[in-house]
């Protein structure tokens, strides 16, 4: 009997809280979860982010009334790939670490352990927020209605030391299609209300209180961008005005002008000149 409950899921466990700042959740092969610390938390500083402040303003503004025990919503980061809204988050937790926060990182397929993870946290002194990176759903996906109803729609009230920051490349999270805006009264896979169908689709990212919209950069807010990241590595002011025409190249190879590609190029740059033989 002892090796047959062994087996069976078990209840969530609190790890060491002083352990760390930030852990992961983490569902084993027996179904067993678990919160993982994070030894090597990768520290960035909202200093290090360029060309995003509105953004930056509104998220650190929200985190510190959320450290500070004053109302705050939960935080949904949407836009184009690669513009620091992952980085936002990292740099909010170094930021207010000091003052009690703390972050859960949840992969979406495990978002309908999200119950047992608030349960955990609910007693703590510390404020917690649940990160969901690249979050996107597809129609059946569990975990989209246990978010929703984390968010606001349990008879549970909300647990004051705990948000939800999420970062989508969709602005609802959901696939949209061209038939849903069409005004049908019916289709040929037998939907007789689709506009009740796009309600349901929107539903779930109405449910953050605020939105937060990312934008590609323009070619002079990429080369600063770059210009920040290799002045960090310590660049000369003469290597800034030199790496600029290859930057502009490794953008253009990519298809891209984001945070993300700059600071690879930044890293590819410093890089190959370290290498070069004296």
């Amino acid at each position: 009997m002892a090796r047959i409950e062994a087996a069976l899921p078990q209840a969530l466990t609190a790890p060491d809280w002083d352990s760390a700042i930030a852990w992961r959740y983490r569902k084993r092969s027996s179904g067993h979860g678990c919160l993982e610390p994070v030894r090597h938390f990768a520290s960035i500083t909202l200093a290090d982010l360029r060309e995003i402040d509105a953004q930056k303003d509104r998220i650190e503004l929200n985190t510190r009334q959320f450290v500070q025990g004053l109302p705050a919503n939960n935080v949904l980061l949407t836009g184009a790939r690669g513009t620091g809204k992952s980085s936002l988050i990292r740099a909010c937790l170094a930021a207010f670490a000091a003052q009690g926060l703390r972050l859960i990182e949840v992969d979406k397929a495990d978002l309908t352990d999200l119950p047992d993870i608030v349960e955990v946290v609910a007693g703590r002194s510390e404020k917690f927020v649940v990160y969901c990176d690249d979050l996107s759903f597809e129609d059946g996906d569990a975990g989209y209605k246990a978010l929703k109803s984390i968010l606001d729609g349990s008879v549970a009230a909300a647990t004051p030391n705990v948000l939800i920051y999420a970062t989508s490349n969709r602005r609802h999270l959901l696939p949209e299609f061209m038939k849903e805006n069409l005004g049908y009264t019916h289709t040929s896979d037998g939907e007789v209300h689709p506009g009740e169908a796009v309600e349901e689709k929107i539903s779930l990212s109405e449910r953050f209180g605020l939105w937060v919209s990312f934008y590609p950069f323009s070619q002079d807010e990429y080369l600063a961008i770059v210009a920040q990241w290799l002045n960090a590595m310590g660049a000369s002011a003469d290597a800034l005005e030199r790496a600029r025409p290859e930057a502009l190249i490794w953008a253009l190879e990519r298809g891209s002008r984001s945070g993300r590609v700059a600071y690879q190029f930044a890293r590819d740059y410093i890089g190959r000149a370290s290498a070069r033989p004296a």
